[in-house]
């Protein structure tokens, strides 16, 4: 059994790695960090977890065990292990943004399964991608892997409000977000840098823009990204046996020939990918569910390719209370 230990563990990403892990077959629980929730039962916060789990919050925490998930805030991460090294002897998977972009600095490996899966079998720490990052990549990597993007990348793109954390602010309110739509860090979203980053690894050459408008949804999970980009040496069949082909070893990403829906994904794990081409443009609909694919569900993932376990192990999830 691979032993656990979650630090950070009140917020919305850390509540459904216990969902799932608590039924993965291959793991048991070892400790579940928060110092505000110190004491209190996992359920008192995670209040879907009823009945299904009598664990508590800890105030401590140690590195002896096989596999730490940090669910912290942007920047808790790199504070913490310079505070703790000895975690660093352990094996960590990151759900934060602190090591996605490449530093010689660190040895965090880029954990998307859908490109760096054998990088990612061999590593030590782990940094998972970005919920936005992850679904506009798997509609793109397949055309960079080809060497076939050769123009301005244009998406647009929006979640639901669990994207922006548990702590309560001005634009999650439910007041504000609920029947609203709205744009944020359009062009300039933290996520491109990761996005750019995957790109480059797999064409170096590629140098046009990423023309991403971020938007807010009325709903509290799921992401649907649109995006197109010229492709004049490309028939929309020869897209998608393209699209095909670079997923075939990839158990999560599904080719629809029909226009998805976001339900279609919510409570999965699952990327749904559909494709159309309108004249030299070709067009792309990516849908995820943010908390699971673009979170704590490719956490799981990339820890059961580290493990050695089959890729898909533990995720056929229950409901939650979202």
């Amino acid at each position: 059994m691979i032993s656990v230990g979650i630090i950070g563990g009140a917020g919305y990403t850390a509540g459904e790695l216990l969902r799932i892990l608590i039924h993965h077959p291959h793991v048991t629980i070892d400790f579940v960090h928060s110092s505000s929730n110190a004491g209190n039962p996992i359920t008192k916060v995670h209040t879907d977890l009823l009945g299904d789990t009598s664990l508590t919050f800890s105030s401590s925490y140690h590195a002896s065990v096989d596999v730490v998930f940090f669910c912290s805030g942007h920047g808790a991460t790199d504070k913490f292990l310079h505070d703790h090294p000895e975690f660093l002897k352990t094996k960590i998977i990151d759900l934060s943004q602190d090591f996605r972009i490449y530093q010689p600095s660190h040895d965090f490996v880029y954990g998307l399964p859908e490109m760096n899966k054998s990088q990612i079998q061999k590593a030590k720490h782990i940094a998972n991608p970005g919920c936005f990052a992850t679904c506009i990549q798997l509609g793109i990597l397949p055309l960079a892997n080809a060497g076939k993007l050769i123009d301005d990348i244009h998406v647009n793109a929006i979640t639901g409000s669990t994207g922006a954390g548990h702590q309560p602010t001005e634009t999650t309110h439910f007041s504000w977000r609920d029947s609203n739509v709205s744009v944020y860090k359009p062009f300039n979203h933290q996520h491109l840098k990761e996005i750019i980053q995957s790109i480059k690894q797999l064409q170096p050459y590629f140098h046009h823009r990423i023309n991403f408008i971020p938007m807010r949804g009325p709903f509290t999970r799921g992401i649907m990204a649109t995006m197109y980009t010229k492709t004049t040496l490309l028939s929309l069949s020869e897209a998608k046996e393209l699209y095909q082909e670079y997923y075939n070893d990839s158990p999560f990403v599904v080719i629809s020939h029909e226009s998805p829906d976001l339900k279609q994904v919510i409570n999965t794990n699952k990327a749904i990918v559909y494709l159309e081409k309108h004249e030299d443009l070709l067009f792309a609909i990516v849908v995820i569910d943010n908390l699971l694919k673009g979170a704590s569900g490719q956490a799981v993932q990339n820890m059961n390719l580290m493990f050695g376990l089959p890729e898909n192990s533990g995720l056929k999830l229950k409901p939650t209370a979202f």
